[in-house]
């Protein structure tokens, strides 16, 4: 019996080790279908939501605005949207969704080659019910090569880099019969050891003391999905903060003040959505700037109202709300509105009939313009300007590939140009002219000033590609200067910036900074050799009074006594002055 016994303990022994060989051995898949693509790719949108901010402290510039983290995020969660609750299991069927709803939803440049590398996956598993190591690594090799295609001038030290180095690993793991966790750790190694030498590829990274931001939040990306492949990843929401954050803010819900109106937003969900009616009906209930894009089972609403109650009932009869953003509009931003209204009218052609007493229309305008803008001087300036459009972004908050389609489909011309005003959002609005079926122009204006120059060379009569010629050259002969204040300290071509200088940018490069406003200002003008212009015109933003602004100008006209110098208030948020010369 003793024997027995003994017999039996030995062999629980042998089988509790077993047990533990089997837990301990690296876990080795050969397949993976569309199931197991969703929650590795859900894992990688909750790790880089958990990272975002450390992402987007990555910045070059110590200016209050990087956004890489909080883009890249943005375009995960909208690629996640469509595939949260589906029970596809075709492979193939999972990633084109994921990139379907990533290039809808893509901010930013990062935003956009994001959606490149998705696209490239989609492509490499297309009609795929399974995969295996070598077809994820062909797909790998197919999102550089679109992720490349997708920027003009591709530059080393990038995210564009670091897709490329991780397609290689990925392709040189699977030639050598490595099963799918391995192949992953490999590629994740590879987009480390990428990201870490970004800063010896790309000299400005090594001054500035960072890597990447778009190619650490790649790094991140693939970190969560390899470690959901040997069972550790997490879920993520798959509606998160990061979405919310990309939405320009006006201020909290005040009761007192809800005569100023509310800018409502949320998501809604249900089956049959009808997107011209549900539009049609929200106008009738008082919706300003509405704005409805999206499918049958999934909409994006944005509208102004001051009733958001009866909006959000309206929605919960259709379906279910989520994502829901409701913000309390200025004042001031209600009169401009009213203002410019009533401008435009007369831009296009709208006129009092003096015997009746009734407005008569002009013909619709063949061409419409449509402008990303931030501040609500810089758009009271562009609806007087006449602008068909406004997308509501700028720095930190750059609106996705959807609301610049939406608004783009929204205006009755065949024939639209945009006007990005921002670096961060020209590859967005370059990905809009094959998504619609209108003729689309993207003029390449890289500042709100660039864009306002570009507008004012709009002609009615001129024809599409004249209008784009003119308008091109007009913002080319803007510079542009910014001031705002440094959120940390580096060195950068010599010039030291602590935390909390202020500092000034021409034309987007770090020019000067110091502890005096004053100071700064004037070097910034000597630097733009100011006195070889005529006009300057300094758009003061949400944080400056126009008294501050009007003595600014003052100084200025004692020491340029030649120029003619306009203040407008631009309302814009982070830059202190906006500076625009010609």
């Amino acid at each position: 019996m003793q024997e027995q016994a003994s017999g039996a303990l030995h062999a629980q022994d042998a089988q509790s080790q077993q047990q533990m060989q089997r837990i301990s051995r690296p876990r080795r898949i050969s397949v993976l279908d569309g199931q197991d693509l969703k929650k590795a790719m859900i894992a990688g949108a909750a790790w880089l939501e958990e990272r975002r901010e450390s992402i987007n402290a990555l910045n070059v510039f110590p200016v209050p605005d990087g956004d890489t983290g909080s883009n890249m995020s943005a375009t995960m969660q909208a690629a996640i949207r469509g595939i949260i609750d589906s029970q596809e299991r075709a492979a193939g069927v999972i990633a084109s969704r994921l990139a379907h709803d990533a290039l809808l939803g893509a901010r930013g440049n990062s935003g956009v080659i994001l959606s490149q590398v998705l696209r490239g996956l989609a492509q490499g598993l297309e009609k795929k019910q399974t995969f295996t190591s070598l077809d994820l690594a062909n797909a790998l090799m197919e999102a550089s090569r679109l992720a490349s295609r997708a920027v003009i001038k591709p530059v080393e030290g990038t995210i564009l880099t670091v897709v490329r180095d991780c397609a290689e690993a990925a392709l040189a793991s699977a030639q050598r019969g490595d099963d799918l966790v391995t192949l992953m750790h490999e590629v994740v190694t590879a987009a480390r050891q990428s990201v870490a030498r970004t800063p010896e590829l790309l000299p400005i990274l090594k001054q500035a003391g960072v890597v990447d931001a778009g190619g650490q939040g790649l790094c991140v990306i693939l970190e969560g999905i390899w470690h959901a492949l040997r069972g550790e990843g997490r879920e993520a929401r798959p509606f998160s903060s990061a979405t919310t954050e990309a939405t320009p803010r006006r201020g909290r819900v005040n009761v007192e003040e809800e005569q100023y109106g509310y800018e409502v937003v949320f998501l809604l969900r249900g089956e049959n959505l009808d997107v011209e009616r549900i539009r049609q009906t929200i106008i009738d209930m008082g919706g300003v700037s509405t704005v409805v894009a999206g499918d049958e089972k999934l909409l994006k609403v944005h509208t102004h109202t001051q009733w958001p109650g009866k909006i959000l009932d309206y929605g919960v009869s259709l379906g279910s709300l989520l994502d829901i953003n409701i913000e309390n509009l200025q004042e001031q931003s209600l009169a401009y509105a009213a203002e410019s209204r009533a401008e435009h009218e007369q831009v296009e052609g709208w006129g009092q009939d003096a015997a009746a007493g009734s407005k008569v229309a002009a013909p619709s305008v063949p061409i419409a313009t449509v402008a990303v803008v931030s501040g609500s001087g810089f758009e009271k300036v562009y609806r007087g300007l006449g602008v068909s459009a406004i997308v509501p972004g700028g720095q930190t908050m750059n609106p996705s590939i959807e609301e610049l389609l939406a608004a783009v489909n929204s205006v009755e011309a065949e024939q639209v140009i945009i006007l990005p005003n921002n670096s961060n959002v020209i590859l967005s609005a370059q990905q809009i002219p094959r998504l619609t079926s209108k003729q689309v122009e993207v003029i390449p204006t890289e500042t709100l000033p660039q864009g306002i120059a570009a507008l004012m060379s709009f002609n009615y009569s001129a024809d599409l590609a004249t209008n784009v010629q003119s308008m091109s050259a007009a913002a080319r002969r803007i510079q542009t200067a910014e001031i705002t204040t440094a959120v940390r300290a580096v060195q950068i071509d010599g010039l030291r910036v602590r935390e909390g200088d202020i500092i000034g940018l021409i034309n987007g490069n770090l020019a000067v900074a110091g502890s005096s406003l004053d100071g700064v200002i004037n070097d910034l003008l000597q630097r733009m050799h100011v006195e070889r212009y005529e006009l300057l015109t300094i758009y003061y933003g949400e944080g400056t009074s126009e008294t501050h602004a009007q003595e600014t100008a003052a100084r200025i006209k004692q020491t340029y006594s030649h120029l003619e110098v306009e203040v407008v208030d631009g309302g814009q948020p982070y830059y202190t002055y906006i500076f625009s010369v010609e």
